[in-house]
């Protein structure tokens, strides 16, 4: 068989074009670190390493979610503990006014418990440290807690929580509202019992007797009236004829609950599932609220202005009446401060819980994007080894092909000839 030069160079040609391609193509996945050079070279892999990609950035995003929460979680934390402390600094306050003190006394106390009071409201406009308030809710942009010009603290931001995604299928809020921590109670906090609010004289602090309310406790859950907001109303003058007797009804006003009794200094007083003590010589007219927590009055601020005014109001020289005034409102006060010492308690909780959750899903978010990393090198990485020893190979092959085709066509009869 003959073959001619034209068909053997074409032949040449064509082999030596083929082994230098497969050798650039090796070249081209050692330079570029991957097997995959187009999607026409694996369109299954390249679809998968695509999925790989995207998977990988978007885990990438979420840690950065997951860590942008933890700084703000671990901020709020830090500040409810430091509310905690100051609340527990009130309670003692409170209840060391509550001793045998004189008017002197229970102004230093009244202003202890305002510095504590602004320290309070410090904490609850604490700022993020880029000018967005940490408890304003969406109105992040301006404090959240101002103070009036009577001395009262109103709320000035919203309920609103910032939402913030921190894996594929788990948002989580960054912070929690000023009302939900400063302003709330816990659905089990329990009654508060208060001394009438004299409407006529609003300086004065409520009843005109000595009577002091002691705590209420829960006897019954199940009674019909567990639940309602009572009201204990005394009467009569206090003589053989006309002795102190109390009702107590529900508010607003509906059947009495028990009917009228002869009141006696510390005999327990039952109604609506609860009981209550009350000693000292209530007036007629005198009255006492008993109401569950959430309808007595929830603002922590607002309870110890209350303590402070009581405070600070003389009573050296008004006897056990006045007295009386500033015991209960301290009572009062300290029953709210400890509500809400046990609300900030509970939202401590959930914060601490959360800043869990967030581990964990920074494990899984680890272990995921490790994961997926291992595969998406399988699909492209390149095996630096194997494509060196294939280098070797095709270029060993190329050069074999080159030096056979120059000694080929150089074979004639011309250069046997002598």
């Amino acid at each position: 068989m003959r073959i001619s030069t034209q068909s053997f160079y074409e032949q040449s040609r064509t082999a030596m074009g083929s082994l230098q391609s497969n050798l650039l193509r090796v070249q081209q996945q050692m330079g570029a670190n991957s097997k995959l050079l187009a999607p026409s070279d694996d369109p299954l892999g390249t679809t998968r390493a695509m999925a790989l990609a995207q998977s990988i950035a978007m885990n990438s995003q979420y840690s950065a979610s997951r860590t942008q929460a933890t700084q703000t979680l671990t901020q709020e934390e830090s500040v409810l503990q430091s509310t905690t402390s100051v609340l527990q600094n009130v309670k003692v306050l409170l209840i060391q006014a509550g001793g045998t003190l004189n008017d002197t006394d229970r102004a230093n106390i009244a202003t202890s418990l305002q510095s504590n009071l602004d320290q309070l409201q410090g904490l609850a406009n604490t700022d993020d440290g880029k000018g967005q308030f940490l408890f304003a809710g969406f109105k992040s942009g301006s404090a959240p807690f101002v103070r009036q010009a009577d001395g009262a603290i109103t709320y000035a931001g919203d309920q609103g929580q910032r939402l913030t995604q921190v894996d594929a299928s788990r948002q989580m809020a960054g912070a929690d509202d000023g009302r939900s921590i400063f302003q709330s109670v816990q659905s089990g906090a329990g009654y508060v019992t208060s001394a009438r609010v004299d409407t006529v004289n609003p300086n004065s602090l409520g009843n005109v007797g000595s009577g002091v309310f002691n705590s209420t406790s829960v006897v019954d859950v199940s009674n019909g009236n567990y639940g309602k907001d009572f009201e204990i109303k005394f009467s009569g003058t206090g003589t053989v004829a006309d002795p102190v007797m109390f009702t107590v009804d529900t508010v607003p006003g509906q059947a009495t609950l028990p009917s009228a009794e002869v009141y006696k200094e510390g005999r327990p007083i039952t109604f609506g599932g609860l009981q209550i003590s009350i000693s000292g010589a209530p007036a007629a007219g005198d009255t006492f609220k008993v109401a569950p927590a959430k309808n007595a009055g929830t603002d922590v601020f607002s309870a110890i202005n209350d303590a402070i005014k009581a405070l600070k109001t003389p009573v050296d020289n008004g006897g056990p009446a006045a007295q009386a005034k500033v015991l209960n409102a301290l009572g009062t006060a300290n029953r709210k401060v400890t509500n809400a010492h046990d609300n900030v308690l509970t939202v401590r909780a959930s914060v601490g819980s959360r800043l869990q959750e967030l581990d964990a899903l920074g494990a899984t978010g680890d272990s995921r994007t490790l994961n997926d990393k291992s595969s998406l090198s399988n699909l492209q990485d390149l095996d630096y080894a194997s494509a060196i020893s294939e280098f070797y190979q095709r270029q060993t092959a190329l050069q074999a092909s080159q030096q056979t085709f120059v000694k080929v066509q150089q074979i004639a009869l011309f250069n046997y000839l002598k």
